[in-house]
């Protein structure tokens, strides 16, 4: 609507009924973004990172969650003003490209309890060469310690 609204030049009147429109749509895709991406850059580092590294691993991950907050904060004004509506776009890009690196990257961690973390990486296509082997069989050896 903006692209039709205010075309590429960004010139344009746009009426009340319509400027509502897209202030509502604009709040239903936050809305959205809220309820699906928005908690997963939160969610997910905390629960694959393993014990001995959790709280390190979050810290680093809530500083760089700030930073490109801040950075995106920053620079979206000056981006808006140049790419116009095509920001969305750019946006709307980057959520695809997101879909597709959780769909290949990240393995299924659903009720899977956090000291077998490492198995999960291990059995995982691309991220299992990173894991040694010690690492899977110390944490079943510990699960056998706590079973007896």
């Amino acid at each position: 609507m903006i692209g039709v609204k205010f075309g590429v030049a960004g010139t344009g009147n746009i009426g009340k009924g319509d400027a509502n429109l897209i202030v509502a749509l604009i709040c239903i895709y936050v809305a959205g973004f809220a309820w699906s991406w928005g908690p997963l850059g939160w969610l997910v580092p905390s629960e694959i990172s393993p014990l001995e590294i959790r709280s390190a691993a979050q810290a680093i991950n809530v500083s760089v969650n700030m930073f490109f907050t801040f950075l995106v904060a920053q620079l979206f004004l000056t981006m808006l003003c140049h790419m116009k509506f095509g920001l969305f776009f750019f946006f709307a890009f980057f959520v695809v490209i997101m879909t597709i690196f959780i769909y290949l990257m990240l393995p299924e961690t659903k009720n899977v309890p956090i000291e077998e973390m490492n198995r999960v990486w291990k059995a995982h296509w691309f991220w299992g060469r990173f894991i040694p082997d010690e690492a899977v069989n110390m944490g079943a050896a510990e699960m056998q310690q706590k079973s007896v």
